[in-house]
């Protein structure tokens, strides 16, 4: 992974083998960037999407392997009052199957590189988006407070 800051954002490239999501937050770390978006493409050999099932109240995971385009990804980074990272992402995918063009996305666990990726991060400016916890997912959202 190697990256850039050209102003006030900073462009990611993930390389071979390497995970996406990882990447990402290492640069957040490196850098001090406690609340960001991002968005990006790439070449990509595998991913776990999930599904949020509300009456179960887990995520369904579903592992994808092989050629897979990333034709988008989207998503966030933000701390808690520890400043403990989390992220949401989700991201779209195109691979073929028996011949067949097929898509896949969803929300992202996790997203490793076949040949590279290249990701926009573009850190919150001029304060912090915290996490608030929500005890009925057992994820988080958004905090505005400060």
């Amino acid at each position: 992974m190697d990256y850039e800051k050209y102003k006030d954002t900073y462009y990611i490239r993930v390389d071979k083998d390497e995970e996406i999501i990882k990447s990402i937050l290492d640069v957040c770390k490196k850098e001090g960037i406690l609340s960001a978006v991002f968005s990006g493409i790439g070449g990509c050999s595998e991913a776990e999407i999930q599904t949020f099932i509300p009456d179960s109240g887990i995520f369904e995971t579903e592992h994808l392997k092989g050629m897979l385009e990333l034709i988008s990804v989207n998503g966030n980074i933000i701390t808690d009052d520890d400043n403990n990272y989390f992220h949401h992402t989700h991201a779209l995918f195109t691979y073929k199957e028996n011949s067949v063009h097929k898509t896949a996305g969803g929300h992202i666990r996790s997203i490793t590189v076949l040949y590279t990726a290249e990701i926009e991060l573009r850190p919150v400016t001029g304060g912090a988006i915290k996490r608030k916890y929500d005890p009925e997912t057992g994820t988080g959202f958004w905090d505005f407070k400060q």
